[in-house]
């Protein structure tokens, strides 16, 4: 069922990254010639106009061939050549190949802004204004490796109920009770009582806290918030769902540009990438955790996906861009082999790189 999800998720966002070029293309009067759902082999194909429409076997998203996006002696001197994408104006091209990435932008903000009007998870305080803010509880951010917690089978989400600690109890809990009974239960055990995504059953998980090296004061092993259910009227939510967007986006950026430099300088680890099989188990979580959390992952991927294709990578919709900019500094068309040639190396790189982070996906379940 998490595959199933998963794929149908990752269709949604190439399938609207793709129509964004699409769709671009078409208004500038750009011959495209196919728009595919999946990747080939070819299940069956409908022609509608100019434009073939398919459905491929490999459900692992989608693609749109525009005439002369890769130019050939056809596109660049052919009958069609008005058509040709390769032909149209610098900024028309311009727009097209940042369409799809626009589009992706488009998409988180219009799902975290639907999140907003269902009730999305967030920070008491941090709510937005005017929201309503409900189930507020103690809920686990985070779990410390080979803590306490962990060992007794906490996870990030859980929301915590009762605490409890022979005829000790909190009846107002918080992170700052929880942490005073922790503190004055040392070496005794602590029974958390928790629920976990849309079940209502309460369950227990029992541990003694512990001091980790160097520290004096005894934990669980675990960071936590209160967290309760925003929610908005619409074009609240509209605002505040841009707002999340961009603050997505800002973070986004920095983690990417801290992940290259990195890696520049020699730290870099594919332990901080999640790739396609690593995803597959964070959708089960967030489907676990109830549809709008759904939601947010998918805003959170489609954010990923906008800002990973603006990169000036060969083969990404930044590459293509970062050639026109050339084009239009040198006043002149690069050499359509040449760029054909970059763009097929860059692809086959990104497929190598893709190929490496599923084989850490893999090892990190082994």
């Amino acid at each position: 069922m998490n595959i199933v999800i998963f794929l149908i998720i990752l269709l949604l966002l190439v399938i609207v990254h793709e129509f964004g070029h699409f769709y671009s293309a078409k208004k500038f009067g750009i011959r495209v010639d196919e728009f595919g759902f999946g990747f080939p082999p070819r299940i069956f194909g409908v022609k509608k106009g100019e434009t073939e429409y398919t459905l491929n076997l490999l459900p692992i998203g989608g693609f749109v061939k525009i005439f002369g996006e890769n130019p050939d002696e056809e596109s660049i001197s052919g009958p069609d050549r008005e058509r040709s994408f390769v032909n149209k104006a610098k900024w028309k091209q311009a727009i097209v190949l940042f369409a799809g990435v626009f589009a992706n932008f488009i998409l988180a903000w219009v799902l975290f802004s639907i999140g907003f009007m269902s009730g999305l998870p967030t920070s008491v305080g941090s709510e937005p204004a005017g929201s309503r803010l409900s189930d507020v509880n103690l809920v686990v951010v985070s779990v410390a490796l080979k803590s306490p917690a962990e060992m007794a089978g906490l996870k990030s989400g859980d929301k915590i109920i009762s605490v409890k600690s022979g005829n000790d109890t909190i009846l107002n809990i918080n992170p700052d009770t929880l942490k005073s009974f922790i503190l004055s239960h040392e070496a005794k055990e602590v029974d958390l009582g928790y629920t976990r995504g849309k079940n209502t059953q309460i369950n227990l998980a029992s541990m003694i806290p512990a001091k980790n090296k160097g520290e004096g004061e005894p934990k669980i092993g675990i960071s936590m918030d209160m967290i309760g259910t925003a929610k908005l009227p619409l074009f609240s939510a509209l605002k505040e769902g841009m707002v999340l967007t961009l603050f997505v986006t800002k973070g986004t950026i920095f983690g990417l540009y801290t992940l290259i430099l990195d890696s520049i300088h020699g730290k870099g680890s594919f332990t901080s990438i999640t790739g396609p099989v690593g995803m597959v188990g964070i959708v089960g979580d967030a489907y676990q955790f109830g549809f709008v959390y759904l939601l947010s992952f998918a805003a959170l991927i489609s954010i990923n996906l906008a800002v990973i294709n603006l990169l000036p990578f060969p083969a990404l919709d930044g590459g293509r861009l970062f050639f026109l900019l050339i084009e239009k500094l040198k006043g002149s068309r690069i050499n359509p082999k040449i760029a054909n040639k970059a763009n097929m190396i860059g692809f086959a790189v990104l497929i190598i790189l893709m190929l490496v982070v599923t084989y850490h996906d893999v090892v990190k379940l082994l």
